[in-house]
C-alpha cells in the first residue's frame, strides 16, 4: 500500500468539490488522490482473494491508466489552464458505458472481451474537464435487474450490510461512492438504476431528462428510457458532474439540449415552491419506516418555506406492467446484434453457422437477459404487438400527460423511491415479479423522459438508509437541484457513511 501524507489522510471521506478545491489549493495533488482511493480498491480485492465478503463494486480497475491521467491533469492544472471544479479528481464509470482502451463489458460474458476503440461523449466530456477515471463498476448485466446480483461478475454487496443488496442496475458505482472507493459515479438510468442504488447506498443521484445527456457510447438496453446520470455523496457533486457531461451531441439523435446545464443559481432555497406528494404512493405496499421518513422529509420542506401538498397521481398501477413491456421489447431489439459474428462471446462448441447464433447467445447472456429477451419478442410478434406492445405505449402517453397535468399546479413531485429499504442477497433473485414491482415509484419518471434527484431522507430501525426522489418538469434540473440543495442544508443524514466493514454509519 502507498503512504499518503497525513494532511491527505483523510480525503475519502471528503466530497468531490471538496478534494477538486484541495487539488486547485495545491493541498494536495492529483496523484495523491487517485492512489488514495486505488488503495482502497486494493484492500477490498485482496479480501476477496483471502476468501472473505469483498464489496466486489469493480469490473475493472483502471490503476495505470488513472495514475497517467492524473500526473496529464495535474501538469495542466501548474500551468494555470482553466478546468472544471472536479479537475482531478477521480470517478467511477458504470461498465456499460464506453471507455477508449479500456474494456466494456456490461457485466455480461457476451462482452467479456470488448474494448472499444472509441470513448462515449460523456467520457470525452470528463476527461476534458480533467477528471481521472479509476475504474469501471459492476451492474446487473446490461443493466437488467435491480440488486446486481445478475453480473457475470459476481454480486456487489452494500457497503452498509454486506449481507444486502446495493440496488441496481448501477449497484456498483453506488457501492464505490458508499464505500470510498470512488468520490462520484456516473450510472445509467432506463428505470430507478440510479435513484435505487442511491435509496439503498445513502447517496444522492440526478437521473437527467432524457435527451439532456448523450447516449453515445452507452450500451443500449431500452433507448427510448435509458439515461446517463450522476451519483455522488451530495446534490451539489452531482450537479457540477452534471454540468461536465450535459449538452449537445451531434452523435446522439436523441440528444436535444443545445447547452449544457448551469447550475450557478441553484444555492438552496425552497420558500415558495409548491410541491406535490402523491397519496396513492402511501398504500399498502410500502414499509412503514420507508413511509414515515419521506413523510418527514415533506415535513422539513414545509419549514423551508415551501407549500407541501397532497393529491392522487392517476395509472400508477398501470406503470410497471407498461414499462416492462416496452423496456423488454426494445431490449429485444437492441440485443439481436449480439450474435457470435461481428463481436463479442462466440461459443467454442459451434460447428456450424446456425449454431454459432444459438450456442453464443445460449451461453454468452443469463438468465434475466434471455427473460427480457424472450418477453420483448414476445410482445414485439405477430398477433400480439397490438395487444400488448401498443397497447403499452398508449399507457405510457397517459402518463406523461397525467404528469404533466400535475406540474399545472406543482413545481415538483416529492415521493418514495423505493417501497422498501435494501433486501438481503437471494431474497429476491428467484421471484423476478417481487424484484419488478419494486420499481413502481421510479419507472414513471423514464416512461415520462422526466428528470430527479434521488437524495437520502432517514434510516429505518435496523440502520439501513431511505431515500426520497423530487420529480421535475423536463430539463427542471436546476429547480430541482436547488431544493435538494435546500434540504441537505437543514439535514444530515447525506453526510453519514458506513463504517470499511459493513452495517453501521460513522
Amino acid at each position: 500500500m502507498s503512504e499518503l501524507r497525513p494532511a491527505i489522510a483523510g480525503i475519502r471521506e471528503m466530497t468531490a468539490l471538496e478534494i477538486g478545491e484541495k487539488i486547485k489549493r495545491k493541498e494536495i495533488s492529483c496523484r495523491e488522490a487517485a492512489q488514495s482511493y486505488l488503495d482502497a480498491i486494493k484492500q477490498d480485492m485482496e479480501t476477496a482473494a483471502a476468501g472473505g465478503q469483498a464489496i466486489n463494486a469493480y469490473i475493472t480497475v483502471m490503476e495505470e491508466e488513472a495514475l497517467s491521467q492524473a500526473e496529464e491533469v495535474q501538469e495542466k492544472i501548474d500551468r494555470g489552464e482553466a478546468l472544471s471544479p472536479l479537475a482531478g479528481v477521480p470517478v467511477a464509470v458504470k461498465d456499460n458505458i464506453c471507455t477508449k482502451g479500456a474494456r466494456t463489458t456490461a457485466a455480461s460474458r457476451m462482452l467479456h472481451n470488448f474494448n472499444p476503440p472509441y470513448d462515449a461523449t460523456v467520457i470525452r466530456r470528463l476527461r476534458q474537464a480533467g477528471a481521472v477515471i479509476i475504474g469501471k463498476t459492476n451492474l446487473d448485466e446490461f443493466a437488467m435487474g435491480g440488486s446486481t446480483e445478475t453480473s457475470y461478475y459476481g454480486i456487489t454487496r452494500n457497503p452498509w450490510d454486506l449481507e444486502r443488496v446495493p440496488g441496481g442496475s448501477s449497484g456498483g458505482s453506488a457501492a464505490a461512492v458508499a464505500a470510498g472507493f470512488a468520490p462520484y459515479a456516473l450510472g445509467s438510468d432506463t428505470g430507478g438504476s440510479i435513484r435505487q442504488p442511491c435509496a439503498f447506498c445513502n447517496l444522492t443521484g440526478i437521473k437527467p431528462t432524457y435527451g439532456s445527456v448523450s447516449r453515445y457510447g452507452l450500451i443500449a438496453y431500452a433507448s427510448s428510457l435509458d439515461q446517463i446520470g450522476t451519483m455522488g455523496r451530495d446534490v451539489k457533486d452531482c450537479a457540477a458532474a452534471l454540468s461536465v457531461i450535459s449538452g449537445y451531441d451531434p452523435a446522439d439523435s436523441t440528444s436535444v439540449m443545445e447547452n449544457p446545464f448551469d447550475f450557478s443559481g441553484a444555492g438552496g432555497d425552497a420558500a415558495g415552491l409548491r410541491i406535490g406528494v402523491p397519496v396513492n404512493y402511501f398504500g399498502s405496499g410500502i414499509s412503514g419506516e420507508v413511509k414515515s421518513a419521506v413523510l418527514a422529509a415533506a415535513k422539513e420542506f414545509e419549514k423551508l418555506g415551501a407549500e407541501v401538498e397532497e393529491f392522487e397521481i392517476p395509472l400508477i398501477d398501470y406503470a410497471v406492467p407498461a414499462y416492462y413491456i416496452v423496456a423488454c421489447a426494445e431490449a429485444s431489439s437492441n440485443l439481436s446484434r449480439y450474435d457470435g459474428i461481428k463481436y463479442g462471446f462466440r461459443s467454442e462448441n459451434a460447428k456450424e453457422m446456425h449454431e454459432v447464433f444459438y450456442r453464443s447467445r445460449s451461453e454468452g447472456f443469463g438468465t434475466e437477459v434471455k427473460r427480457r429477451i424472450m418477453l420483448g419478442s414476445f410482445v414485439l410478434s405477430s398477433g400480439y404487438f397490438d395487444a400488448y406492445y401498443k397497447k403499452a405505449l398508449k399507457v405510457r402517453g397517459l402518463i406523461k400527460q397525467s404528469f404533466d397535468k400535475a406540474f399545472e399546479r406543482y413545481d415538483m413531485i416529492l415521493s418514495p423511491v423505493s417501497p422498501t429499504t435494501a433486501y438481503r442477497i437471494g431474497e429476491q433473485i428467484d421471484d423476478p415479479l417481487a424484484m419488478y414491482m419494486a420499481d413502481i415509484y421510479t419507472v414513471s419518471v423514464n416512461l415520462s423522459g422526466l428528470p430527479a434527484v434521488a437524495l437520502p431522507c432517514g434510516f429505518s430501525g435496523d440502520g439501513m438508509p431511505v431515500g426520497m426522489q423530487l420529480i421535475g418538469k423536463a430539463f427542471s434540473e436546476p429547480l430541482l437541484v436547488n431544493a435538494a440543495a435546500a434540504y441537505q442544508s437543514v439535514t444530515d443524514h447525506h453526510k453519514k457513511t458506513p463504517e470499511a466493514k459493513g452495517g453501521q454509519a460513522k
